[in-house]
């Protein structure tokens, strides 16, 4: 770590502030996470993720008393009770804050061996704890003059990638030395990603003494007019899906593409998860596999919706066997995918 007067000149004055500069942080960022599932921490963490104009971008003053009043009142409760149903009581957090934590870990052992002691990686989340505003403050607190933020959203979406790069630059709003920034794009195309969740695929198929009818990629879900007001994240999601099955060299009938966790009374991508599994199975499948390509770890929407929700759904319309294929999580096919993509965003940074 290089530390020196803010002003190195020989003509500084012997009282003038010490700084830390010199190096680069990896700043990673997940959607975030409830400190616990019981009412009041539940409830602050809903607030905040549903105040969200990227999230819900209703009128503040339609959207904001119903929010607090009848919403409020009531969803901490039904989502604190799938949230315990998937909760590490064991570390006291959720699993999204204990594979983030694991994510983090192993990508600092790999920016180490490229680059030593220059780059420093650490994680927030976009809503909770850590607050992307804490770990930009720690990061210019160790020397860190430039910041990678990396949104981990394979696909670009406003309400992922660019809410969390808008904290992103409300917290530098408030440094005095701003470090330099760059923003890492979607990576849904990326070789390694590609490989990763091929991969993933393959593995959970040879364990399995029957092969899935059909694989269905399950992407979250936005409201329909946001891709009609210019969002990527619908393509991004069917090129994925695209490439994932030139990958594994299938046909177009085994491979599916839907969107899960619709939230209120509008139209969203189509089809829904939920509705179509129900629709596979009565048209004679009786085997699905089911994948969840947009989240770059296991959380709430893909341990209790996909593998609780979608999975009877699945179950009640005839369906026989349902095999839920993890998130890439921390796996070290996932963790070289990540690796790669920051190491591409670093050239000009470290060598």
């Amino acid at each position: 770590m290089t530390e020196c007067p803010y002003n190195p000149l020989p003509n500084a004055e012997p009282d003038h502030p010490k700084v830390r500069f010199g190096k680069v942080g990896v700043l990673l960022a997940n959607l975030g996470t409830p400190d616990d599932y019981t009412y009041w921490p539940m409830r602050r963490y809903l607030s905040e993720f549903l105040s969200d104009k990227r999230v819900v971008d209703y009128s503040a003053w339609l959207w904001q008393p119903l929010l607090q009043g009848v919403i409020l009142s009531k969803r901490p409760f039904a989502s604190g009770a799938a949230y315990k149903s998937i909760w590490n009581h064991e570390a006291g957090e959720s699993p999204l804050l204990t594979i983030t934590k694991d994510q983090t870990a192993a990508i600092k052992e790999q920016m180490h061996k490229q680059f030593g002691d220059r780059v420093v990686v650490d994680f927030c989340m976009r809503y909770g704890n850590p607050s992307t505003k804490s770990k930009v403050r720690e990061m210019v607190e160790t020397g860190c003059d430039r910041i990678l933020f990396f949104p981990l959203y394979p696909h670009y979406a406003g309400a992922t990638s660019a809410t969390a790069n808008d904290q992103l630059f409300r917290a530098l709003m408030e440094e005095k030395w701003q470090p330099s920034v760059r923003t890492v794009p979607a990576y849904y195309d990326q070789p390694s990603y590609i490989d990763a969740l091929a991969g993933s695929v393959t593995d959970a198929y040879a364990k399995l003494e029957t092969k899935p009818d059909i694989l269905v990629t399950s992407y979250h879900g936005v409201p329909k007019r946001y891709l009609m007001e210019g969002d990527p994240y619908h393509c991004q999601c069917q090129k994925t899906t695209r490439l994932l099955k030139e990958k594994l060299g299938w046909e177009d009938t085994q491979i599916k593409t839907t969107f899960q966790s619709k939230f209120g009374p509008e139209e969203w991508l189509q089809p829904y998860t939920v509705e179509e599994v129900a629709r596979l199975a009565e048209a004679g499948h009786k085997r699905i596999a089911v994948i969840a390509p947009a989240f770059s770890a296991d959380c709430i929407e893909t341990l209790e919706e996909i593998n609780e929700e979608i999975k009877e759904s699945f179950e009640e319309a005839g369906g026989e066997e349902f095999t839920y294929i993890p998130c890439l999580n921390d796996s070290p096919p996932h963790i070289a995918a990540l690796s790669d993509v920051i190491t591409q965003n670093l050239k000009g940074w470290v060598e």
